[in-house]
């Protein structure tokens, strides 16, 4: 029986990583995924194919898009490939009543300490939702955000997309735990892992297809899956490592620093690479009902 309830926020389409995100949370049972929220750029699309990717999954599951633009207002990043692999992604059916904002503002007032929202792309979403509602942060249960890096100043794309809104995020005092890409850099999904997945049925084949199509951008044969990753520190937390609670302060060009104390922040220092990376696998291929 499901014993946390969650709600995905997403940039959907670009890295494979979050569709494997989506596939995590849907192949565990101790999870009642109750909507998923897109951001970033043509968040109808992103929200479509994660529609797809549910229903090939043989679920249903509430999809909303969300922020199109960011506080920060810099250009969106765009692959190029999103959503090309289906022909027919308008013939998915989302909702846009309510808006991505209020979706999450009123099911976490309804649930207070009860819903835990995962993001998992640039935090524009969860910094509107702050914004609109001053309870959001206290009434999230946790926040798991992928994001930052915090072995260096060099920023990580999801902050580095919308800098404003991750310090409306990490100043909002909610309870955060985030994993930078130090960490999610460890862990690699090769072709091996891949070949597993792709014997999920038709769901572990369109994840097949998304995971080489991605490969070909970037000319590679494997790819660290970090945001599923982010979805174990929740799911499976004896895999990690993490610091005691602080606080992260975000620079203008996205640059995060994790100081300890004086916050409700924790960072990822650790993970079990081999373990974490067997974990996505076998949770993705028990995916589809």
């Amino acid at each position: 029986m499901a014993d946390r309830q969650i709600i995905l926020d997403t940039d959907l389409g670009s890295d494979v990583d979050d569709a494997l995100a989506l596939a995590v949370l849907l192949g565990s049972p101790e999870v009642d995924l109750l909507g998923c929220v897109t951001v970033y750029g043509d968040t109808a699309l992103r929200a479509r194919l994660a529609q797809r990717l549910v229903r090939l999954a043989g679920r249903t599951v509430t999809v909303v898009p969300g922020a199109e633009k960011t506080l920060t207002d810099r250009e969106i990043w765009w692959a190029g490939h999103e959503g090309k692999l289906f022909t027919d992604l308008d013939t998915e059916q989302i909702s846009h009543e309510p808006d991505a904002t209020t979706y999450l503002t009123e099911q976490v007032r309804r649930a207070p300490g009860g819903i835990d929202v995962v993001a998992i792309g640039p935090l524009t979403n969860i910094a509107n939702a702050i914004q609109a509602d001053p309870s959001f942060a206290a009434n999230v249960r946790h926040l798991w955000i992928m994001g930052g890096r915090f072995d260096s100043l060099e920023p990580e794309h999801n902050f580095k997309c919308d800098p404003e809104a991750a310090k409306i995020v990490f100043d909002s005092g909610a309870p955060i735990t985030v994993t930078g890409l130090e960490v999610t850099t460890t862990v690699r999904l090769e072709a091996g892992d891949v070949a597993r997945i792709a014997e999920a049925g038709e769901f572990g084949e369109a994840l097949k297809a998304e995971i080489e199509q991605w490969w070909r951008f970037w000319n590679e044969e494997w790819n660290s899956p970090h945001d599923p990753i982010t979805v174990l520190t929740l799911l499976a937390p004896d895999l990690f490592g993490f610091t005691a609670e602080g606080h992260v302060a975000i620079d203008a060009m996205g640059g995060s620093v994790f100081t300890e104390g004086g916050g409700r922040t924790r960072i990822t220092v650790a993970a079990r690479a081999d373990e974490v990376a067997a974990q996505i696998v076998a949770r993705t291929v028990a995916a589809p009902r």
